[in-house]
């Protein structure tokens, strides 16, 4: 009888997946390892007053970041974010009145947000349009009220001499260290943002950003997901405010204008809502605007008036431009472009 030879049965090897630079020469990575790059060297590079410019772009990216979750995915629109900016400003520097660590009172800044929004949500997110707009305009509103009558918190005078902050023996002391600890902060929120749009609850807020109604048919629990939105969008503001308090050492009602949320919502819908680039985008780029209109504003001769009355200007043309010409945002709109772009190349050359 012949004998027969069995083989152990081999696992089929997948095949390899692209090599590390293979992946270095995707555009999107490149264009993250260049942007990182360069955000890294800038604190170094700059002028000391340009230092604190990046500084205000960076916690202005880390609001926007969320406020770009909660309009572009979840559908609602804010008007009162620098509330929650203020409430993690407060939270840091009360904190650090009171000899607390420094280091807990910067952490507990977006958690007191966070809580807050939590709380607050639950009433607010069962508004839609613009009645809910209206009703986070009215929240900053009274919470400007509330800092600004109470000894506590200061009054309209505010907290001064908030120590510098101090994380085990280190102390930010410097304008780049701030603004590195500022880029630090806007890397976790990043993170945390992409990570959970590329999550299971991500894929729901995409749904929901569709449709409401078919989301929810669908079996997305639309309320826990708004809610939860909206909560890791003001603990992003508190987590920028707490670092704002020890930067600047001082706190004060005036610090968090209206026009801020005005301004942070302009940041976020021209950068495009809903994306993450998008969010970066627009910060820098109304940042820098901003930054060119208070030197042209307060300028020999012009009236104090003039910075606010040309921001609000300057924020009314941009969102015009923005709806006519491109409504989906600058990177989306860029994105849309290139991709275009490609198409009709690899068409052409086919």
């Amino acid at each position: 009888m012949k004998q027969v030879t069995l083989r152990p049965a081999t696992a089929t090897t997948p095949a390899p997946g692209p090599g590390l630079a293979a992946r270095l020469r995707r555009p999107r990575v490149l264009a993250v390892l260049v942007v990182s790059v360069v955000a890294l060297l800038l604190p170094q590079l700059l002028a000391g007053s340009d230092v604190a410019v990046y500084v205000t772009l960076l916690l202005s990216a880390i609001v926007v970041t969320g406020l770009s979750m909660l309009m572009g995915y979840a559908g609602q629109v804010s008007l009162g974010h620098a509330a929650f900016y203020l409430i993690g400003a407060y939270t840091a520097a009360l904190s650090a009145t009171h000899d607390i660590p420094t280091w807990l009172g910067l952490a507990a800044a977006p958690l007191t947000a966070a809580v807050i929004a939590a709380l607050i949500g639950i009433p607010l997110l069962k508004l839609r349009g613009h009645q809910l707009a209206f009703a986070t305009l009215a929240m900053q509103l009274i919470l400007l009220n509330i800092v600004g009558q109470n000894e506590w918190a200061g009054g309209d005078i505010g907290l001064q001499g908030v120590p510098r902050l101090t994380v085990a023996g280190y102390e930010f002391a410097s304008t780049s260290s701030y603004a590195y600890l500022a880029l630090g902060a806007l890397a976790l929120v990043v993170l945390v943002a992409r990570n959970v749009i590329a999550s299971r609850p991500g894929r729901g807020l995409r749904a929901l950003a569709t449709s409401e109604v078919a989301a929810e048919s669908a079996g997305v629990p639309v309320v826990a997901y708004k809610l939860a939105v909206f909560s890791l969008s003001a603990g992003f503001a508190g987590l920028a405010g707490g670092i704002y308090a020890f930067y600047t050492g001082y706190v004060a009602p005036g610090s968090f204008p209206v026009l801020l949320s005005f301004e942070f919502v302009v940041m976020a819908v021209i950068g495009g809502l809903g994306t993450i680039w998008g969010a970066l985008v627009g910060a820098a780029a109304i940042t820098l605007l901003l930054q060119q209109l208070n030197e042209l504003g307060t300028a020999e001769g012009m009236p104090g008036y003039a910075p606010a009355v040309m921001s609000y200007a300057v924020y009314g043309v941009l969102l015009i431009l923005v709806v006519l010409y491109l409504p989906r945002g600058l990177v989306p709109s860029a994105q849309g472009w290139w991709e275009r772009r490609r198409a009709a190349k690899d068409g052409g050359g086919g």
